[in-house]
């Protein structure tokens, strides 16, 4: 099976960001391709890529992992993590994309067991467990660490959406920050709501949802934003190596 972007790639003169994951037409999905062509103005295209659709994740010029886990292909995800994470490929994860990242982070740079209570079942080794209170619908005072790279995008306090019944274990938090995994932003029953994750252009995950309000015709985030930048930045150095059509 050949992903939506495959076929536009090679013709294709602006930077292509991969929506990995299923469109399921949720309200997350449909938020999503309503910033579409809100992006397609700033000149980043996005694209769905399906995680049982056999992509080869290394084409694209960034990888927004989506809301709606588990995922068709979780072990596909997985794999497309580290290969991301590795290659510095500009990547933003958005609730279960932020739950993947923190379990594919801890399995292969801590080098420790580490499970999804939602898609493994609950277990001593959960990296991700149950919110004591859901966040499914919910809206919560997200309030940027000082001193943090979100911090630098989004300087304020802002009201983030939820759709989330599932967040990284205040215990997976503590030894990613061990690591040198930077929490950028918190809110009440989420905990750590942004994670920055170390040695890499742009590798960025949050709980809230930045593209909600897209539908109603709001700004484009900060961070969604930022990830644009560090997008197009990327695909720059990529053209300037020869490897892409400028």
């Amino acid at each position: 099976m050949v992903e939506e972007g495959a076929l536009r790639l090679s013709r294709n003169p602006d930077p292509v960001v991969a929506l990995l994951g299923e469109d399921r037409g949720h309200r997350s999905h449909q938020e999503l391709n309503a910033l579409r062509p809100m992006l397609a103005e700033l000149g980043v295209e996005m694209v769905w890529v399906p995680s049982d659709s056999g992509f080869a994740i290394e084409q694209y010029d960034g990888v927004w992992l989506v809301p709606g886990s588990p995922y068709a292909d979780d072990d596909a995800v997985l794999r497309a993590l580290t290969t991301v994470r590795e290659r510095g490929v500009p990547f933003l994860g958005s609730c279960g994309g932020m739950q993947y990242a923190v379990v594919e982070f801890v399995r292969s740079v801590l080098g420790e067991a580490a499970t999804h209570a939602e898609s493994d079942g609950e277990a001593e080794d959960n990296v991700v467990g149950a919110l004591a209170c859901s966040l499914d619908g919910e809206e919560r005072l997200v309030t940027p660490v000082p001193g943090t790279r979100f911090a630098d995008w989004v300087p304020e306090p802002f009201v983030g959406m939820h759709f989330c019944h599932y967040a990284p274990t205040a215990d997976a938090v503590e030894r990613l920050q061990g690591a040198g995994v930077v929490v950028g932003a918190t809110a009440a029953d989420a905990g750590a709501e942004v994670l920055e994750f170390p040695g890499h252009p742009f590798y960025v995950a949050s709980m809230f949802q930045p593209h909600i309000g897209a539908l109603a015709g709001a700004p484009v985030h900060p961070l969604v934003a930022a990830f644009v930048d560090a997008v197009r930045a990327g695909s720059r150095r990529v053209a300037g190596n020869g490897c892409q059509q400028p």
